[in-house]
Order: structure tokens, then sequence, then C-alpha cells
């Protein structure tokens, strides 16, 4: 584990205790088990933000893809009868060509991620709020699928299913990102595209790869979120989700330079904002300061992090000084 990983961790910590002795049903079983649901419903895609942020993009469609996929699954199984095994593939199916889209026009028609993604954003909302009607998409009434809550609502010892398959699912991509031939790819994409690119990567390959596999875990949690909902409101289901995934990742060490980041920084940035979430409500804090806790506490970690980085530069600048034989003039 990163010493940003250690400092997130230790940061988590403090908080949950400050939280308990305000509060102990912050340490309840019942509590304990909501806020695991959450913590693995958005850190599912916010793993898959980070793999755009390390190529040095960033994906706002994240939000309105889960109001469009989550409209998908739930009119498949609920309303045409499709089996849900299938639906569930013809939801990450469409997930995996709208990535695939992303990624070909960024890396084809060199147009830039912010736009490309911001466009996304309003077209998927937009397409789900049409194809509704405006209305909220919902299973019939009285309808029950043994198999598919017990996948995804359903838990296992106390503990919910969806914390389980972010754990899995985070443990693979961890493997992808810090162990394969792809992740060390990704990192020098990050770092300089130009550089990756004479080196003999092909950064539009894996550029495009990043946002597929953003949309298929996107995708994944859509479908999780579908079941927890039980209905999509195509306005205003999935709001603001981006935002979510960006700050859990940049909180665990991704820089929106590129280059910089690791898998289990970004779980613990999902696990630090569910809890400033659960402190908002068991603190009494009024819910309408809940996105003022949250940037304030993103801000304060964005500037550690800054000057943590400062700090190890000039100490890696001291260090070569000093590294420097005797009487051997400095640069400058």
């Amino acid at each position: 584990m990163q010493k940003k990983d250690m400092g997130l961790a230790v940061l988590i910590i403090i908080v949950g205790a400050i939280v308990y002795l305000r509060n102990p049903l912050f340490l309840s079983p019942i509590n304990l088990g909501n806020t695991a649901n959450l913590i693995g419903l958005f850190g599912l895609f916010a793993i898959g933000q980070g793999f755009v942020i390390m190529t040095g993009g960033i994906d706002l469609s994240v939000g309105s893809m889960i109001a469009l996929l989550g409209v998908i699954f739930v009119d498949l199984v609920g309303k045409f009868g499709v089996p849900w095994p299938l639906a569930i593939l013809i939801t990450i199916g469409v997930g995996t060509l709208l990535g695939l889209a992303h990624g070909l026009l960024i890396t084809r028609l060199k147009m830039q991620p912010f736009v490309v993604t911001l466009c996304g954003l309003l077209i998927y909302r937009g397409v789900a709020r049409g194809y509704t009607g405006e209305a909220t998409a919902g299973f019939p009434f009285g309808a029950s699928y043994p198999e598919l809550e017990w996948l995804t609502i359903g838990r296992s010892f106390g503990i919910p299913h969806s914390f389980l398959a972010m754990l899995i699912i985070g443990a693979v991509c961890w493997v992808v990102l810090h162990r394969s031939v792809f992740g060390r790819h990704l990192y020098a994409v990050g770092k300089n595209e130009d550089a990756a690119r004479y080196s003999g990567i092909r950064t539009g390959l894996v550029i495009t790869a990043a946002y597929v596999i953003c949309a298929i875990l996107t995708s994944i949690a859509a479908i999780y979120f579908a079941m927890f909902t039980k209905s999509v409101q195509p306005s205003s289901h999935g709001n603001f989700y981006e935002l979510y995934a960006i700050a859990a990742a940049v909180l665990g060490g991704f820089s929106l330079r590129g280059g910089e980041g690791s898998i289990i920084g970004v779980v613990l940035g999902a696990v630090l904002l569910q809890e400033l979430q659960n402190l908002v409500n068991l603190l009494g804090i009024p819910s309408s300061l809940n996105f003022a806790v949250m940037g304030g506490v993103i801000l304060a970690g964005v500037l550690a992090d800054q000057q943590f980085n400062r700090y190890r530069a000039r100490r890696r600048a001291k260090r070569a000084m000093e590294a420097l034989p005797s009487g051997t003039p400095s640069a400058g």
C-alpha cells in the first residue's frame, strides 16, 4: 500500500472514530451494512472512472449512463420479459458500445474527453427521459426475481453483495492496472502520451480500452442501482454520480493530469465519501449542507496531496544535491 493510501486509510479511521464518539449508532450492524452497500454501489463505477483519469481524461457521462442503462435493464426484465441473465448481458453490451464510442471519438477524431462525455451526459439523460416520456420505469407490481435479487441486493454473512462485487472487481482491476502490461502502458500514456507513442505503445487502443472498462463497470453499477431502487426516474436517477466518481478517484490519489493513482486508493476514496455522507446523517447536519461538507473535505484532501508532493519533490532534490561530489557546481 502506498503512503497516500495509508494516509487516506488513517483519515477514514479518524473520521469514523469522531462520528462514533458523537453517535455510537455509527458502528451498529444495520448502519455498517447500509453504508457498505452504498460503498459497493458507488465504488464500482468509481474504479472505472479511475482508469479514464489515469489516461489524463475524464468521463462526465457516468450518471446519465446509469440512468439510461437502468431504464433499459428494468424494461428488458419487467416490461419485455427478457430472462435476467440475458438482460444483464444486453445492458453491459450497450454500455460497452457507449464506452467504445467515447474512446473512438477521442482517439480517432481527436475530440476533447470533456466535450465528448459532456455531450454523452446530455444525450443519455435526454434519451432516457424521451423513451419513458418522463415516467418512472419500474418492475410490474408484485413482480419478484429471487435469483436476481439475491445476486444484487442480497447479503452473505451480513455483507451486501454489492460490496462483495466491488471487492472482487477491484481485485481484478488491481491486477490489470498494477501487474499487467496493459497497466504499465496505461501509466505511460498518462505520464506522456507522445513519449508512449514513440516508444511503440498503441496509445489510441490503450485510451479506448480505458473508456470501455469505465463503461462496463458503470453498466454493472447501473444494474445494481436499478435493483436497489426498484425503479428508475430518468430525470433524477444518477444525478451528480459522475462527481462522486471523480471525487473518489481524486481522493484516492489519481491525478487529473494522468499517470498516477491506485485501485486501493479509489476504493478508499469511495469509503471516505460514504463515511462523510453517513456523518451528515448521523450528526444531524442539514442535508442541504451535504455537498458543502464533501466539497470541503475533497478540497482539503487535494491541497494536502499537493503539499505532500511538493515536500517529496524538495526531499528528492535535496538528496540529489547531497549525492553530488564535493566541489561539483550545481545546475544554474
